[in-house]
């Protein structure tokens, strides 16, 4: 058998086990190689398509590295103002009850200027997913000190290391909403192995099918990398993340519905 038809053999129908979701666009994506916002994009892309949901999910991406969400997802978005996202996907979601709705944010977003409107979202319960991209830095605009930057952690604001006596504490957003009554499943995961890729996307899944329920907030944290503001290559860069971040923000469901029924 010849290189062709061996290649034609491997690639019929009933053996495709992976392959490209029809709902990315063609357009390149922006991010920087190593990134996990192009994997948590995919991811989404990948559970609207197998839930045949296309029609029916709108995306609403802020400012940030996440603001081209629309470019890479085939499905309707808005845009909103830097920090805004819940505002606005409260309103979408009053107007259109049956729509999955969700936000995607990074930390300089969600956790700086959109604080207020983050706590407030998940306090009352609307019944939006937010999707929460957690670097420890402001990636877009030059890789700013962040309020999820570790202690010690370096940034063009901070080059040597968040001195915590001078600067504060580090926000952990996704611990404060697993404590407000209007969050229903509240989870932290990442992207940065294959086996985490899937946990991620259960997770993902789930708060998607946790809509019909009409039971609160549904908030993903992504923990990623920041390869180029951070300094290093992606393999670095990742190991990093685990050595250094995990520790501050350990990975796992911090309020799950199915685990305390269980209980």
């Amino acid at each position: 058998m010849n290189d062709t038809n061996q290649m034609n053999d491997i690639i019929k129908p009933g053996n495709i086990v992976y392959k490209r979701t029809d709902l990315m666009t063609d357009d390149i994506l922006h991010y920087c190689p190593g990134c996990g916002h192009s994997t948590v994009h995919r991811i989404i892309a990948e559970i609207i398509d197998e839930e045949g949901i296309q029609s029916e999910t709108i995306g609403i991406s802020p400012v940030g590295c996440s603001v081209y969400l629309y470019n890479y997802i085939d499905i309707d978005c808005q845009e909103a103002a830097h920090g805004r996202a819940p505002a606005l996907a409260t309103a979408i979601k009053r107007l259109m009850p049956d729509k999955y709705v969700f936000t995607y944010q990074g930390d300089g977003d969600l956790a700086a200027i959109g604080t207020a409107e983050t706590i407030h979202a998940c306090n009352r319960g609307e019944n939006i997913l937010i999707v929460f991209i957690n670097n420890g830095i402001y990636g877009m605009t030059g890789g700013q000190m962040a309020p999820t930057t570790i202690p010690g952690m370096k940034s063009s604001t901070s080059p040597y290391g968040r001195d915590v006596e001078m600067m504060g504490n580090l926000i952990k957003m996704t611990d404060i909403v697993a404590t407000l009554p209007g969050t229903y499943f509240v989870t932290r995961q990442s992207v940065h192995s294959a086996v985490n890729v899937r946990r991620t996307k259960k997770a993902i899944r789930k708060a998607f099918h946790y809509q019909k329920l009409k039971k609160g907030t549904c908030f993903v944290e992504v923990v990623s990398n920041c390869p180029s503001n951070w300094k290093m290559t992606p393999v670095e860069s990742n190991k990093w993340m685990e050595e250094n971040m995990f520790p501050y923000y350990p990975l796992g469901d911090l309020k799950d519905p199915e685990k305390q029924q269980e209980k």
